[in-house]
C-alpha cells in the first residue's frame, strides 16, 4: 500500500506528525522520500526505507521520535511538482491525489539563472537594435495571422459512431492551414463529441443556450440547451496537450491529460490538475441523416478565460 497524504505518521514511541507532500523518483515511478510534518518544527524528509509499515491512513516508522529529528530538514526549493514536468504513465504507478507529488529539480537546471543573465541581456540588446530594421518584414510576414476567423462548418463524421451515453468519442478530421509566409499545409485534428444525459447537459449549459460569437463579437452560432450532442476541443486549455477518455482508478470515467494529469469529467469540468478552466466547448450542429458538424475553434491556453485563437 502507498503512503497517502495527510496519513498520521507514528514513531516507535509516539505519534509525531503527518504526510503532507510525496517525493517520487522519476526513473522508477516508485514514492523514494516523504515529507513530514511535525508541529513546532521543520518538516523532515524521511526515506522510505525508515517506513516499516504503511495502512489506510497511518505510517509506522522504525525509529522513535527522538530519532527521527535527526533527518534533515526539508529543502522545498530542491523539488518540482509533477504538475510542472512531464513524466509519462505516472498514473498507472501513482494514484492521484490532491496535495504536492514533487521529484527532484533538475540538477542542470538550478543554476540556469546565473549561467545565462548576461547571455540573455546581449540577446536583449541585440534585439531592440535590430527591431527597427526587421518591424516592416516581420508585418509583412505576420499579416496572415491576422486575418478573420474561419468560420465555415467542417463534417467530422457521423453520430453512428457514439455507442454510449455520457462517454467521450473522438473524432479525427483534416483542416487546411497556412501559417505566416509558409505554403499551406494540411493537419489532422481532433474533437470530442459525447451523446449527453439531461444531468450532463445541465452541468455544460446551466439552463442556457450557449453562443459564439466572432471576433466583433456577432452571435455566428448557439448551441441549444436541449441538443445531446457536445463537442469539446481536443487541446486541454492547460497548456493544449492532447487529452484522453478513459477508465481512472478511483474517479471512473474521465477525460484525462497524460501530460500534466490535468482531470475532466464527462461535462468537461475540471475534477484535478492544473488546468485553469473546463474543456472548450465548440459549436455543433447534427443533420437529419446524422452527420456531425463544428467550427473548428482553437483557444488560448493557460488562462481562466477562454479567449479565441483560431
Amino acid at each position: 500500500m502507498q503512503p497517502k497524504l495527510k496519513s498520521k505518521v507514528r514513531g516507535a514511541d509516539q505519534e509525531i506528525g503527518e504526510v503532507t507532500k510525496v517525493i517520487v523518483d522519476p526513473l522508477s515511478h516508485e514514492i523514494s522520500d516523504l515529507v513530514v510534518s511535525v508541529s513546532g518544527t521543520e518538516d523532515r524528509q524521511v526515506p522510505m526505507c525508515a517506513v516499516e509499515t504503511v495502512t489506510d491512513g497511518l505510517v509506522q516508522l522504525r525509529m522513535s521520535k527522538a530519532d527521527f529529528l535527526e533527518f534533515a530538514p526539508f529543502k522545498r526549493e530542491d523539488y518540482v511538482t509533477t504538475h510542472e514536468v512531464e513524466i509519462p504513465h505516472l498514473e498507472d504507478h501513482l494514484h492521484v491525489t490532491p496535495g504536492e507529488v514533487l521529484v527532484p529539480f533538475p540538477e542542470l537546471e538550478r543554476n540556469v539563472k546565473r549561467r545565462t543573465f548576461f547571455a540573455n541581456l546581449t540577446h536583449v540588446i541585440g534585439l531592440f537594435i535590430g527591431l527597427p530594421l526587421a518591424f516592416p518584414v516581420l508585418k509583412y510576414l505576420m499579416k496572415p495571422m491576422y486575418s478573420p476567423f474561419d468560420n465555415g462548418w467542417l463534417k467530422i463524421g457521423n453520430v453512428g459512431k457514439i455507442k454510449a451515453d455520457d462517454a467521450g468519442t473522438q473524432f479525427k478530421y483534416k483542416r487546411k492551414v497556412k501559417e505566416a509566409y509558409l505554403p499551406e499545409a494540411e493537419i489532422e485534428k481532433n474533437v470530442w463529441v459525447l451523446k449527453a444525459t439531461p444531468a450532463v447537459l445541465e452541468k455544460v449549459y446551466q439552463g442556457k443556450d450557449m453562443e459564439f460569437h466572432d471576433a466583433l463579437g456577432k452571435t455566428i452560432w448557439t448551441n441549444k440547451k436541449d441538443v445531446p450532442y457536445i463537442a469539446f476541443s481536443g487541446k486541454c486549455p492547460h497548456l493544449g496537450c492532447g487529452f484522453k477518455w478513459r477508465q481512472h482508478k478511483v474517479l471512473g470515467q474521465v477525460f484525462l491529460c497524460p501530460c500534466h494529469l490535468s482531470i475532466y469529467d464527462a461535462a468537461g469540468k475540471v475534477l484535478d490538475g492544473p488546468a485553469p478552466r473546463p474543456l472548450d466547448p465548440l459549436p455543433i450542429q447534427i443533420s437529419a441523416s446524422g452527420e456531425v458538424q463544428i467550427i473548428d475553434m482553437e483557444f488560448k491556453a493557460g488562462t481562466k478565460s477562454q479567449t479565441r485563437i483560431v
